[in-house]
Order: C-alpha cells, then sequence, then structure tokens
C-alpha cells in the first residue's frame, strides 16, 4: 500500500526536477521559470530563485554544487551560492547541443544528461539549429579544466530520465516521448572502463490501447536495493499513473498508484530516506510512502531527479 499526498501547488505549468537537499526538497516550477524549497518540519514552501528559463532536472555535484538541466536556455548550469547562475558551455563537434532535460552527476563529477529536442519557443541561441538527433550527452573537465561535451549514445531517439547505478557501472535510461506513439523504453546500458557505453539491454516497453499510448516513463532515482524506482502513467490511457519499482534487470517488483496525473521526477528524502516526493506535469509536489522502500541519499548516482 502507498500512500501520497499533495504538499504544494498546483503552479502554473509542469514542475520539474526534485531534490533532497539533507533538510528539505528542491524543486523547479518549469513555466513559471522558478527554483522553489519545501520544508518539511514547516510546511512552508518557498521560492529560490527566478528567471530559471525553463529549468528541468536537478542534481548535486559530489562537492555539494548543484546543476540543473536548462530546456529554455539549451546548456546545463550551476546555481551558485551567492544566487548567480554559471552556464557549463560546451560545444559537441562545434555544435549547440538540444534541450536538456534531466541530468545527474558521477563521483568525479561528470555530467551526464538527457538531450532531447523540444519544440517550445527557447531562450537559448536560437539561431542554431538543433541536432538532428536526441542523445544522451557527457560534460566533464579536459586537461585545461575547461568544460568538454561528448555523446554517448547513438541509438536513442529523445531521452526523458536517467540515472546510474550506486556503483556506477550501469547507466539506465528512458528514451521515447512520454506519450508519443513511437517506443517508449526503459533500457540498461554498461559503462566500459574507458567511459563509454556498451549495447543496452531494453527491461521494459511501454505500449497502447485504444484510448492512445501508455505514458512512459518520465523520472527516476534509485533506491537502496538498487532498485529502479520511476514514474510514469498517466489517466488518459493504460493503467493510469503509477510508481514503479523495477529491478536491474527489468522485473516490476511493486507499482504504486498515483493519485495525480502525469508524474515527471522522483527523490527520496526525509531523515530516513523513506519518503518520496514526486513532481507532476499538472503543477504539484506530492509526498508519499510507498513501505519500507528507501532511497540513497544526496550526490552523485544518488540524486533524484
Amino acid at each position: 500500500m502507498s500512500t501520497f499526498e499533495r504538499i504544494a501547488g498546483p503552479f502554473e505549468g509542469e514542475v520539474g526536477g526534485v531534490l533532497w537537499d539533507g533538510e528539505a526538497v528542491l524543486f523547479t516550477t518549469v513555466d513559471e521559470h522558478r527554483l522553489m524549497r519545501f520544508d518539511p518540519a514547516s510546511g512552508d514552501t518557498t521560492e529560490l530563485r527566478r528567471y530559471t528559463n525553463r529549468a528541468k532536472g536537478l542534481a548535486f555535484g559530489p562537492n555539494g554544487e548543484l546543476y540543473s538541466a536548462q530546456e529554455g536556455g539549451r546548456r546545463i548550469i550551476e546555481f551558485m551560492p551567492d544566487g548567480s547562475v554559471t552556464a557549463l558551455k560546451a560545444l559537441l563537434d562545434g555544435r549547440y547541443h538540444n534541450n536538456p532535460c534531466d541530468l545527474t552527476v558521477d563521483r568525479g563529477g561528470r555530467i551526464w544528461f538527457c538531450d532531447p529536442f523540444h519544440p517550445i519557443r527557447i531562450f537559448g541561441p536560437a539561431f542554431f539549429p538543433p541536432l538532428s538527433e536526441g542523445s544522451v550527452l557527457r560534460l566533464h573537465r579536459d586537461d585545461r579544466r575547461n568544460w568538454a561535451l561528448r555523446r554517448m549514445t547513438f541509438d536513442t531517439v529523445s531521452p526523458r530520465a536517467l540515472v546510474l547505478s550506486a556503483d556506477e557501472k550501469m547507466l539506465f535510461v528512458a528514451d521515447g516521448e512520454p506519450s508519443s506513439a513511437g517506443d517508449r523504453e526503459l533500457r540498461a546500458y554498461p559503462i566500459r572502463s574507458d567511459g563509454s557505453l556498451s549495447q543496452p539491454t531494453v527491461l521494459h516497453c511501454f505500449g497502447s490501447d485504444t484510448n492512445g499510448a501508455h505514458r512512459g516513463i518520465e523520472g527516476m532515482c534509485m533506491d537502496a536495493d538498487g532498485n529502479l524506482v520511476a514514474c510514469a502513467g498517466w489517466k488518459q490511457s493504460g493503467p493510469g499513473p503509477l510508481i514503479y519499482a523495477i529491478t536491474p534487470r527489468g522485473r516490476i517488483v511493486e507499482t504504486y498508484e498515483f493519485p495525480g496525473d502525469q508524474p515527471t521526477r522522483c527523490t527520496f528524502g526525509g531523515a530516513d530516506l523513506d519518503t518520496l516526493y514526486v513532481t507532476t506535469a499538472t503543477g504539484e509536489l506530492y509526498r508519499g510512502n510507498i513501505g519500507k522502500r528507501q532511497g540513497l541519499g544526496r550526490g552523485g548516482a544518488q540524486n533524484g531527479h
């Protein structure tokens, strides 16, 4: 059994990335262009930043850096402690990438992110055409400590969510527009010793029915047992909005009915990391108890998205 309650919202449009900072929950209101903070001790929701240009995914770096996938700016950004924002500028073979929507950071400080195309009006370099492919990309520091960009997947169409295993030997990717008629798959990519990816295993595929496509995965985090906890589904078709617990080999071990619609991102939080926080495309933040399942905490592969 699971119990969820709405604790913030509704806001205007989608609520994006969600992240536990050790005391409170950080999340973004994508269409309102704000970074927010929910304090579970007081129940208060406050604004931390504004003008975030459709910031979506959130992740901590190994030294506490706060990064975000800025869909509207076509860039990965770092929220600086002084209130400013630093763009991590890097080109892919001389070209600008697309519209990042989710990210995670490994223990070496490399930033892995989903880079699909989004047709919405953007705030970034609009006169540079988008890439023809939607890929997982990775930012790393070069020999001069400048950011450099590497393409990691060559078989994805529209990656939407990703998370690293705790040992950082596997990258899990949700590929395909969540509500489109195309393939919507959960994939597992082994990470080679040189940092490149091997051919993936498809762990799960989402189908369709007379009411339309079954909405695929839009956000994931990891629990303490190494299982994926994924947000998928909607009220329009299929089994409805659900939170899935999926083993690294693709077996669905639990599903939890979700009371809102179109869950987007999730992270574990609370003193014992046993509370699941979930955002929605309809502008809400929920808090839920899904039994004894616990998260891994903050930092690196343990980030919620």
